[in-house]
């Protein structure tokens, strides 16, 4: 499936919350495996926690891990929320995977400082696969 097909829907209106709209622009860049707009957005030690699957620890490791998840086949995004406030966000979606699988996700988000162009110190996922 091409990235340019999948189908993304988020209730959310982002239009004046700086933070909220880089979620909602990060969210579907992850699905789309748009790599270097994801690596724009984390600082250079960025801690992402996939609870119960593994610790990346720093820019490269993101990196490294993003492109193993390369295999997985996103047909529709579906953002519930993301909810900011100072320096940390949460977004709560649902992934439709090609083979109809669906996976429901939680990442919880702290940002390097309270301005809006700080970029993503950590990452804490919780990942569950409905089959």
């Amino acid at each position: 499936m091409n990235s340019e097909n999948i189908r993304v829907e988020c209730a959310e209106n982002c239009g004046n919350s700086p933070k909220k709209q880089m979620l909602k622009e990060l969210s579907i860049a992850f699905v789309k495996k748009e790599i270097d707009f994801c690596l724009n957005c984390m600082s250079d030690d960025v801690i992402w926690n996939i609870i119960g699957d593994r610790l990346n620890q720093g820019k490269g490791d993101y990196e490294k891990a993003l492109w193993k998840m390369g295999n997985r086949e996103v047909q529709e995004l579906h953002i519930h929320n993301i909810i900011t406030h100072g320096n940390v966000g949460s977004v709560n979606s649902t992934l439709i995977l090609d083979d109809e699988r669906r996976i429901e996700r939680c990442d919880v988000y702290n940002f390097g400082g309270f301005g809006k162009n700080s970029k993503i110190k950590k990452i804490t996922s919780y990942v569950i696969e409905i089959v």
